[in-house]
């Protein structure tokens, strides 16, 4: 077997495909919309259905999972990825899987995650519909199409925006069958956690990612001035939770849970100041998906803990 090719068992390539370390990015926002519907049911005779959160929770999972498998795709065949590379599932360019199966699964996803959001559209609205085909529209554009989003400055602001803000509002919406304000604000710190996953990415791939004429975020900023902006973003994450704990109505000290993850977004701010080389980075990225994945665990705790107790 030739050295680029790792020997991984059929499951565990699979696994590694999907990017496991991303999928938390998906259950997060699911879980905020959640919790924060449980706040709105409130006095009311209504109750979370559970078959809609398992079906919303499983089509973030696929869609996300297919949108790495397109990243998968794309970035080979545009000749981005070699066995060297980092940071990604290498089922193609390590585990000798084909680009049109990758391709092939990512599609079949697409499907299933599809007719969960017909499932979904019937139980609540069919809003759900649209909606649902402009997140898939947005995971396929990410790397796929003429000018992918990747490619360009916006890489951040639409994964944060999509992956958190949207999925978190859909989830509040098909329990609820409304929208709030409130559910829009709440949503802010998890659009910061979730677009600075995509940021410590790209700041690591930089270099890479200039020499084949991306644009992204870090690269117009430049390494410093990008962690500078991931640790401000980060600060007012934390800030939006405590001003919400505080003074926002409908806020709870419950939401101050999420002060327990501090240490996590520090250290990820610190590797990256220390280091240069996207081998020597990826702890800093590790890092980034974790203050993800502990800040909204926590803070979909802490919704959720006020919502039982009666918001206080």
């Amino acid at each position: 077997m030739s050295d680029k090719y790792q020997q991984y068992s059929t499951v565990k390539k699979y696994w590694q495909l999907m990017r496991p370390h991303t999928l938390t990015a998906a259950v997060v926002p699911v879980l905020v919309g959640t919790a924060a519907a449980k706040i709105y049911l409130l006095g009311s005779e209504d109750h979370l259905k559970f078959s809609l959160f398992l079906a919303m929770l499983l089509a973030c999972l696929l869609i996300q999972a297919a949108t790495n498998m397109f990243n998968e795709y794309y970035d080979f065949k545009k000749g981005l990825d070699d066995h060297t590379s980092v940071g990604i599932g290498g089922a193609i360019v390590r585990n000798g899987m084909s680009s049109k199966h990758v391709m092939n699964i990512a599609i079949a996803f697409y499907i299933i995650a599809a007719l969960l959001g017909i499932f979904l559209a019937v139980q609540s609205s069919l809003w759900i519909i649209p909606v649902g085909i402009v997140c898939m529209a947005i995971g396929y554009l990410y790397t796929g199409g003429p000018i992918p989003i990747s490619w360009t400055p916006f890489g951040e602001l639409f994964s944060g925006l999509f992956m958190g803000m949207i999925i978190i509002l859909l989830s509040f919406f098909i329990q609820t069958g409304n929208i709030q304000g409130y559910i829009v604000w709440l949503s802010i710190p998890i659009v910061i956690t979730i677009g600075l996953i995509n940021m410590a990415n790209n700041i690591r791939d930089r270099v890479k990612d200039k020499a084949s004429g991306r644009k992204t975020l870090p690269i117009l900023l430049g390494k410093k001035a990008s962690v500078i902006f991931m640790a401000t973003m980060y600060i007012i994450a934390y800030l939006i939770v405590i001003f919400t704990a505080f003074f926002k109505s409908g806020g709870s000290l419950f939401y101050l849970l999420v002060l327990l993850s501090f240490p996590m977004p520090i250290k990820a701010v610190r590797r990256f100041n220390k280091n240069d080389t996207p081998e020597t980075m990826m702890p800093a990225m590790a890092a980034t998906g974790k203050t993800n994945t502990f800040f909204g665990l926590l803070y979909a705790l802490g919704i959720y803990i006020s919502a039982l107790l009666g918001a206080i």
